[in-house]
Formats: structure tokens, sequence, C-alpha cells
């Protein structure tokens, strides 16, 4: 009888550890397949990413350059203005020490 139970008990551990063998081999598959997933998922993920950054720095770039060639103009008509408006205020100003000397001049001739 002991004999019998001993040999059951070893065929019922037997079949425990083979059954866990099949569960630790059906999880280890698991975990490689979400792995996979994850680095397919990575990689697309860092994939999109860089074509973005690369499409953001050209427009970046482009609006920069756009930015800096209107910025330019401005700023020679801006000089133009404002060097025609120091000529122009230097001819009145010319003119009026002009006049104001023909008048102290005129007053000591008085």
């Amino acid at each position: 009888m002991k004999k019998k139970l001993f040999t059951l008990l070893a065929f019922g551990l037997f079949a425990i550890a083979i059954n866990a063998q099949e569960t630790v081999k059906q999880e280890a598959k698991n975990v490689g397949n979400a792995i996979q997933r994850g680095a397919k998922a990575t990689g697309k993920g860092v994939k999109d990413g860089a074509e973005w950054v690369g499409d953001k720095t050209r427009k970046g770039a482009n609006a920069t350059k756009k930015g800096v060639k209107n910025s330019t103009k401005w700023v020679g008509k801006t000089a133009a203005k404002g060097a025609k408006s120091v000529k122009n205020v230097a001819v009145k100003g010319t003119d009026a020490v002009s006049d104001g000397y023909k008048d102290v001049k005129a007053d000591l001739k008085k």
C-alpha cells in the first residue's frame, strides 16, 4: 500500500512539475512577444519623433530665413527714412543758423 501511495504521489508530483514547466514556457513566450511588440512600438515612436523633429527643424529654418530677410528689408527702409529725416533736419537747422546769422549781422549794422 505504501508503495502504491508513493508511486501515486511521485506521479502526481511529476504531473505538477510538467504542468509548471509548460506554464513557465508559455509565460516566457508571452513575455518575449510583449517585448517584441514594445520594441516595435518604440522603434516606430522614435522614427515618427525623428521625422517630426526634422520637419519642425526645416520649418523653423525656413521661418528664420524669411524673418531675417524681412528684418533686413525693414532695417534698410528704416535706415533710409532715418537718413532722409536727419538730412531734412540738418538742412532746416543750417537754414535756421544762416537766418539767425543774417539777423544778427543786420542788427549789428543798425
